[in-house]
């Protein structure tokens, strides 16, 4: 069975030999039969129900109440929840792995002739949710499909929320990366590649946090995969999407269009065109490094608060959020597109009137995109249509506004914008202006938009003035003070009388119904009203269904013009508001060119400085470049700010290629294609790794794929193993950062040690955080300064950290023993060695330090052979022999 994914058992229909099932149950096992593997919720009335072994699995999944329909041999389990409310049990329903197919009604009940038509609609999985109700705003909900071919993987992904479909090609050996930036919420994928990759495949099922749903191996072969992609986009060829018909991109988008076709019933027309994303542009971010930096989620609880996109996100609008989290997730590596955006936000900035103005039209925006899926699908009410007016009314003013602006993005962007005035007439001359949210209860319709509409509504609106009336005058003829006109869904509209008054009734009142207080009552004059007034009403809600599906078609019929306008109105959102954070928070654009330098200037957390209220946020310089800092060594106190400082560095140059301003001076970034970082540490049981194996195998990583346009960021490297192992670890990976890969290198450490690399070579420079020690109290002044130093304040932290009096004192008297023993531990800087290993060990490269003599060592400089007895002399060895184990 896949990961994450719960299959229903198949549920066999009744035998021959029993009772026969009833009309609308062999509907339920037809549809079931379709879709044996999802629970079915089948739609009577005002719920969706569920029968036999899916009610049961409904049951203990929702909490919801288990009964059963007849007794006997012919019993079965039921259960069911409410239609208004169905989004929600969905939600829990998918989050669990389950799949879920909706069988409507198709028929009017109150028109069908015997049972209800019904029939499969859609199925719903976790990567094809699109109720607004259940999905995070500002987080994309994907779908994706994979193929691993050789040494290059096909990766397709699609947010059916909102119609967009992306595509790309990466090396194998990327493929998680890339799902990592993606975070798909259900992955498609193909149990042949768990044979022909093992390795890759056992990786997915292992680290991806989507559910994995597993398709037939055909449905990713190559002839009917491109097939799907050309009929549904109606195209003869797929190279205006920039994608050859031979590419691994084909079986893995094809295989995810089918899967839609299979699952929404072919109502995914919005899914208008596929995005080639070339990874070559983005600069690269591994999952450690985005767990490491907190760019979407804490490490600690994996919320949003906290984290830098929370930090800096001040977009109006969803798809706004939605872009920024893919901008930050997705930075870029190519100077050109960067400073397009980059000079966008700065003409943003240095108008703030612009900005302001730009902002307040986009403040009434709704989620387009979202809207739109649902025209598209044939699931939008009324008051989605005029959300969807609404929202599109600002884009004519905000096109005005943007009229004079200077920068090519802006310029650009404002070219995209359709300001639809069309689209919106059509839905304001027909909607009301509060329409309700069922499509069948009417006022859906504006008066005066359709003349036979009018007339059935004054009908219906006179038939209401008629009653009062027919009333007052029954009442007054008859005498009976308490007579009432009322109405029932069994009776119809009725005389009511008091049991009081009965002996008063007319001759041609007849009675229908006798209740505890009153007797009821109707005549042919009622009735006779009654038929045209319901009449009326009736065709008045079937005509204004009618009117607002045709609506709703036209208005499908400019699904790509909403949406090219919608994604237009997304990236100057995510425009405004890095330019409205950075002008807030007085961020400066920096300099980003293809050159290696990286230098900031005063430079903040962008994090930290914002939630540190209660105290300013030190400011500090830092270079990187292949002069004189390609490797930086930081050496200083814990608590001090080493892991900020390192951190803030990361985080300015990935803010620096999303195109925003960044938190510092002034800064120069030269663009990096990779970000590494391995900051912290956390045992991963679930694979069986310890936490010094997990750190290993990060680094491991990072030897084997960091470059020299790399940024390497990495803090307290070691400390998972003894501290000779992992000063000796430390040392090695610093060397070959710096002599072989070649990446500029940020590495906190608290082995002070490394600060003699220094001395070796010209590349690595040392730094420390600057202390201010007096009358045995220490403050850390988080100011990074040019240096090394050989002390930790570990005791002082533990002072602060509440450790009790006497067990510090205890260690202040172990420290001064331990730094007495470590005079013998002088480090020995070798040549570099080039030849082989002999060479090397001749040189003395990997011996550390000079060690000082062994305990054998020492108890055999003690013996004196002269004066030894036999007998002693053979006590001494066996002494000897037992100490060296």
């Amino acid at each position: 069975m896949p990961k994450n994914t719960v299959t229903v058992a198949g549920q066999a229909s009744p035998s021959p030999g029993k009772k026969g099932p009833t009309p609308m149950m062999e509907q339920f096992w037809r549809a079931k039969k379709e879709q044996p593997d999802a629970l079915l919720f089948f739609r009577m009335g005002d719920f969706y129900e569920l029968f036999h072994e899916d009610a049961q699995v409904a049951a203990r999944e929702l909490g919801i109440t288990l009964t059963s329909r007849s007794k006997g041999e012919g019993a079965y389990a039921m259960a069911g929840v409410p239609v208004k409310s169905v989004e929600a049990y969905l939600l829990r329903l998918v989050r669990k792995g389950f799949k879920v197919a909706i069988c409507e009604q198709l028929s009017d009940p109150r028109t069908a002739r015997g049972i209800v038509d019904r029939g499969i609609v859609r199925v719903v999985t976790q990567g094809t949710l699109t109720e607004e109700d259940v999905l995070d705003a500002r987080v994309n909900n994907y779908l994706a499909a994979v193929v691993v071919a050789g040494g290059t993987a096909g990766i397709a992904w699609v947010d059916l929320s909102t119609g967009r479909l992306q595509v790309s090609e990466v090396e194998a050996a990327q493929l998680l990366d890339e799902l990592g930036r993606i975070a798909p919420a259900e992955l498609l994928w193909s149990p042949a590649a768990d044979e022909r990759h093992p390795e890759i495949a056992a990786e997915v099922r292992s680290q991806l946090g989507a559910g994995l749903s597993e398709r037939d191996p055909w449905r990713f072969e190559e002839e009917c995969t491109l097939r799907a992609l050309k009929k549904h986009f109606g195209v003869a060829t797929l190279e205006g999407f920039g994608v050859d018909d031979r590419s691994h991109i084909v079986p893995a988008a094809g295989a995810l269009i089918e899967y839609l076709e299979e699952t929404q019933r072919g109502a995914c027309e919005h899914v208008l065109t596929m995005e080639r994303v070339e990874s070559s542009g983005l600069l690269v971010l591994d999952r450690a490094t985005r767990s490491c930096l907190e760019l979407v989620r804490t490490q600690r609880d994996g919320r949003t608060e906290g984290t830098l996109l929370a930090t800096i996100d001040a977009t109006s609008t969803p798809m706004g959020g939605r872009l920024l989290r893919s901008w930050v997730l997705s930075p870029l590596c190519e100077v050109a597109p960067i400073l397009r955006r980059q000079q966008g936000v700065s003409e943003l900035v240095d108008q703030p009137f612009l900005r302001e103005d730009v902002r307040a039209h986009l403040a009434t925006v709704r989620d387009i995109e979202r809207i739109v899926a649902k025209v598209s699908t044939g699931r939008a009410n009324g008051r989605d249509l005029v959300g969807l007016a609404l929202s599109l009314e600002p884009v004519a003013p905000l096109e005005a506004t943007l009229s004079k602006v200077y920068s090519a993005a802006l310029g650009e962007l404002r070219g995209e914008l359709d300001s639809l005035e069309d689209v919106i007439g059509q839905i304001r001359t027909t909607l009301g202006d509060e329409p309700p949210t069922g499509l069948r209860e009417g006022g859906v319709i504006r008066d005066g938009h359709c003349e036979r509409l009018d007339e059935l509504r004054r009908i219906a609106g006179d038939g209401k003035s008629w009653m009062a009336r027919f009333q007052a005058e029954e009442a007054e003829r008859t005498g009976i003070s308490g007579l009432k006109i009322g109405f029932n869904s069994v009776f119809g509209y009725f005389i009511e009388v008091p049991r009081g008054q009965v002996g008063e009734v007319p001759e041609h009142y007849i009675r229908k119904q006798t209740i505890k207080s009153a007797e009821r009552y109707i005549t042919p004059e009622l009735k006779e009203f009654e038929t045209e007034v319901l009449k009326a009403e009736e065709t008045s809600r079937d005509l204004e269904y009618d009117l607002f599906c045709e609506l709703r078609e036209a208005v499908a019929a400019e699904v790509r013009r909403i949406l090219e306008t919608a994604r237009a109105v997304a990236e100057i959102d995510v425009l405004a508001a890095l330019a409205q954070h950075s002008a807030e928070n007085n961020y400066t654009p920096p300099v980003v060119d293809e050159g290696d330098v990286i230098e900031i200037n005063d430079g903040r957390h962008p994090v930290i400085e914002l939630a540190a209220e209660s105290e300013a946020f030190v400011p500090n310089d830092s270079r990187l470049d292949r002069e004189g800092s390609l490797v930086t060594i930081l050496t200083g106190p814990n608590m001090a700010g080493k892991s900020t400082y390192i951190r803030q560095t990361a985080l300015i140059v990935l803010l620096a290629q999303i195109g925003s301003h960044v938190p510092a001076a002034g800064a120069r970034v030269g663009v990096v294609d990779r970000i590494f970082t391995r900051i912290g540490s956390a045992d991963d049981i679930g694979r069986g790794a310890s936490t010094f194996m997990v750190e290993m195998i990060e680094i491991a990583n990072i030897l084997n794929n960091a470059g020299e346009r790399s940024l390497v960021v990495l803090d307290e490297v070691g400390r998972g193993t003894s501290t000779f192992d992992g000063l000796a670890l430390a040392w090695a990976i610093v060397e070959h950062l710096h002599e072989a890969v070649g990446a500029r290198t940020m590495f906190a450490t608290h082995y002070h040690q490394l600060t003699d690399l220094a001395q070796r070579w010209s590349g690595v420079c040392n730094k420390t955080v600057a202390v201010r020690e007096w009358e045995e109290e220490i403050l850390f002044l988080h100011k990074i300064v040019e240096g090394g130093t050989d002390r930790s304040y570990g005791i002082h932290v533990a002072r602060l950290a509440g450790v009790p009096a006497g067990v510090l004192e205890r260690a202040r008297t172990i420290l001064v023993d331990i730094e007495d023993d470590a005079e013998h531990l002088a480090p020995r800087i070798a040549s570099k060695a080039a030849g082989p290993e002999e060479e090397a060990t001749a040189a003395g490269q990997l011996s550390l330090f000079a060690a000082g003599p062994s305990a054998v060592e020492r108890r055999l400089a003690e013996l004196d052979p002269d004066n030894l007895t036999p007998l002693e002399a053979l006590n001494a060895l066996q002494a000897l022999r037992a100490m060296m184990g």
